[in-house]
């Protein structure tokens, strides 16, 4: 295992929260906790936990103060040693520091279950003198409801004890302690220490119902055989984390954390799900249920999308088993017609919409991992009903074997400009309405995962023609999406196949009739967008007509139903496409709303119409035209921190979303660049997501959902999955995947500027510029100088 030695200034990550390896935790009442290793404010700055028990508190902090000759200590700026972590997994950290001189202290956080936290603090005197050292445990709760925290007693033993949203937290301590006399509530230890002695002390906290209930598991927990269970956690993080040194410990940091903090986002598979699963953030202000069933939870806990199933598969490359377990989650939600729910959810939730095609393409990738034939068999006959799924008339509404999303929730980028309602600057345009390169991209891979499973299986070959023919008619409708003046892919219409620009045809302010005189060669849709100041405003009805005359020619009434809500108003696109329109007729509207007809844009650009690249379905030739116009030039994607989700910004108040590099959606593109022999530009793409996660570790010890392609500040929920460092993509492109103890693939070259040692299970892969050294844990080793793909076994 490694000890590290991280400062304030190196990166951190610090959220600590029960580890569904060694608990079950609880999804409905889950305590997370933040370790402090001081601060600038040098009233609040402790080695200490800090919650707020998912909302149920305002704050709740546990924190450490030492004492000698009546002198106390608390701010770690002052200590003689500041304290480094040494040593973080999910639910446990071990810091080292001196308080005082000569005084060695260890302290270790470690959160046992979801309603108890435990801490441990070992003296050591270095000095040639005995000394007394007062250690104090102090705990500050301010509460919504209840109570502060106030020294008092259970069973005649001095403890800590509040209220607050209904729980009541203790803290206990071991060692016999006094109620401290400070202005904080405290419990205080006098420890007599000889030359070169140690003694430890431990304290839990635990937050029940009662008193008396938090006081029996508070008490339990910090009687748990300590050195055991550590030793249990340190075994497993050593048999599920690839410890990764680079030579840059930034890096080592931020590789290291985002492993540990994927594997801490877990909770335990029940009834209504049936193997583990995860939340996409863990953080002190999340955890608990007000309705008690998770039916309030925000998004980030009430389920997981196949992308972000696909994006912690990719971190957790040290755990192949928990891509199994995911796909077996949305597997078990599949009904009868072969469709599975997009976001399924640990109790029970469901999203409502069919889950994005990336399932088969997960299961391959495991497959080529772990090998595991026996469960291709079992999920194959599934893989086939879902991916057809796709082709039925709820998704394929025009029955031409080109199927639409039917919800921009279930793209994986939800505010993209297009499609978005809730920014001004948004279109709003409905997303079934056009051929989307994202889906079909992803159902042109599932249908060549799915091939290749059943040639793994066996299978004969008519029984994929099918797919086969259809894999061809979406390679079709791709090729006809490709730009050739862009190199790049383009949304379409999905009835016309033809790509459009904007151009208002007609506009005016409250009811009435309005004549645009509108005539094109080519039919094109309409946006019907309402503006209006009137929050109570009712949705209008409006009546598009190719002629003046309702007795010829097409009409078409767009209901109050059709208009959705959007900042400043209601928009709504028309089912119909016009080359004409005579007469446009508005019922309904306020004589200060304005109505504005427009031909929809389908020429905006984002960073899912590269999918295709990762699907490998552009031929070579436009694939580097791609690549080379688009990934890697400055002016359209190629930005210091990542690829942005759009190369230009509709406005300038779009510039967080249209500037958010989204690492899961770079870990597909840098994919692509693989597949296509783009090692080197992968590699840079890899150092360029890495780098925006180092710089806010290092500045606000948190992950970010998003960060800034150009600045690299974070953007969006702390701490969230999908702003984990791209460690399945630093894998790729460093050319080395991990099958086993004893089995590893390697393939081309390390462009890092570093020689990189991998350690897995006594596995150790020592990756350089001109050859790899792989030692296998009977000792023997091999040198690998080729660059062509091998797989090298013991």
């Amino acid at each position: 295992m490694r000890d590290w030695s991280l400062t304030q200034g190196d990166p951190l990550y610090l959220t600590l929260a029960a580890d569904a390896r060694f608990c079950k935790p609880d999804y409905l009442n889950d305590h997370i906790w933040e370790a402090e290793l001081g601060a600038s404010d040098a009233e609040r700055s402790a080695i200490a936990l800090a919650t707020t028990f998912g909302l149920r508190a305002r704050a709740m902090r546990v924190l450490l103060t030492f004492a000698e000759n009546n002198i106390a200590i608390a701010d770690p700026n002052a200590f003689a040693v500041k304290p480094p972590l040494r040593r973080y997994y999910p639910n446990f950290l071990t810091l080292d520091f001196s308080p005082l001189e000569n005084l060695n202290v260890t302290t270790e956080f470690w959160i046992p279950e979801s309603h108890a936290a435990a801490g441990r603090v070992i003296f050591t005197n270095k000095s040639n003198a005995a000394r007394q050292i007062t250690l104090e445990v102090c705990a500050a709760l301010a509460p919504l409801d209840g109570q502060a925290i106030i020294p008092t007693q259970q069973q005649l033993v001095n403890i800590l004890a509040g209220q607050t949203g209904g729980i009541a937290p203790v803290i206990f301590m071991t060692g016999g302690p006094k109620h401290g006399s400070g202005a904080r509530a405290s419990l205080m230890v006098e420890i007599e220490l000889g030359p070169g002695a140690t003694r430890h002390i431990t304290f839990a906290e635990a937050a029940l119902n009662t008193v008396e209930e938090s006081f029996e598991l508070a008490r339990r927990s910090a009687a748990r055989p300590w050195e055991a269970e550590r030793a249990r956690i340190e075994m497993f993080d050593a048999s599920q984390v690839l410890d990764i040194r680079t030579g840059d410990t930034d890096w080592d940091a931020a590789l290291a954390f985002s492993q540990k903090a994927a594997h801490g986002l877990f909770f335990s598979g029940g009834e209504k799900l049936p193997n583990p699963s995860f939340v996409n953030a863990r953080q002190p202000d999340h955890g608990f249920s007000r309705k008690g069933d998770g039916g309030d939870y925000p998004p980030a806990w009430n389920g997981q999308s196949p992308l972000e199933a696909y994006y912690i598969s990719s971190i957790l490359h040290g755990a192949p088993h928990v891509t199994k377990n995911l796909i077996l989650n949305f597997l078990s939600a599949q009904n009868e017609d072969g469709e599975i729910d997009g976001k399924v959810g640990l109790a029970a939730q469901r999203g409502k919409l069919l889950a994005a095609p990336l399932l088969a393409a997960l299961t391959w990738k495991y497959y080529q991992s772990a090998g595991d034939e026996t469960f291709l068999a079992e999920v194959y006959p599934k893989l086939v009903k879902f991916f057809w799924s796709w082709f039925s008339p709820a998704h394929d509404r025009n029955r031409d074997g080109l199927p639409e999303w039917n919800h921009i929730l279930q793209t994986g980028f939800d505010d993209n400009p297009i499609f978005d309602v809730w920014h001004p600057w948004s279109q709003g345009l409905d997303i079934s309405l056009v051929h989307n390169p994202s889906l079909e991209a992803m159902l042109y891979r599932e249908a060549k995962s799915i091939v290749n499973i059943a040639q793994r299986l066996g299978k004969n070959e008519e029984e994929t023609a099918l797919i086969q023919s259809q894999s061809e008619k979406l390679r079709e409708s791709l090729a006809a999406s490709w730009n050739a003046n862009k190199s790049f892919y383009a949304y379409r219409d999905y009835e016309t196949g033809a790509v459009s620009t904007a151009k208002t045809i007609a506009k005016k302010k409250g009811d009435g009739n309005m004549r645009p005189k509108f005539e094109v060669e080519n039919p094109v849709r309409l946006l019907i967008e309402i503006q209006t100041r009137n929050p109570a405003a009712k949705r209008p009805e409006v009546e598009i007509s190719e002629y003046f005359s309702k007795k010829k020619g097409v009409v078409e009434t767009i209901s109050g139903s059709q208009f959705q809500w959007r900042t400043g108003g209601l928009v709504a696109t028309t089912q119909k496409t016009y080359a004409r329109v005579g007469r446009v007729s508005a019922r309904g509207l306020d004589e200060n709303d304005k109505i504005i007809v427009k031909v929809i844009d389908t020429t905006g650009e984002d960073i899912t119409l590269a999918l295709p690249l990762w699907a490998g379905v552009p031929e070579r030739q436009h694939a580097n035209a791609m690549i080379a116009r688009n990934m890697m030039t400055a002016d359209r994607f190629d930005r210091a921190f990542g690829l942005p989700s759009l190369p230009e910004s509709p406005d300038e108040e779009a510039d967080l979303v249209s500037m958010s590099v989204r690492p899961a959606w770079n870990q597909l593109v840098g994919e692509g660049l693989l597949a296509y022999g783009f090692r080197a530009e992968a590699t840079r793409l890899t150092a360029h997501v890495t780098n925006a996660v180092i710089q806010n570790l290092k500045q606000n010890r948190s992950f970010y959902q998003r960060y800034h392609a150009e600045k690299g500040t974070g953007i969006g929920e702390r701490n969230s999955l999908h702003g984990f460092a791209p460690v399945g993509l630093f894998m790729q492109a460093l050319g080395v995947t991990i099958l086993s103890a004893t089995k590893v693939k390697l393939e081309g070259r390390n462009l890092f500027p570093w020689t990189v040692t991998i350690k897995y299970k006594g596995l150790t892969v020592v990756r350089g510029a001109e050859q790899t050294a792989v030692l296998f844990p009977n000792g023997e080793s091999v040198i690998v100088k080729d660059e062509s793909p091998r797989v090298v076994e013991m």
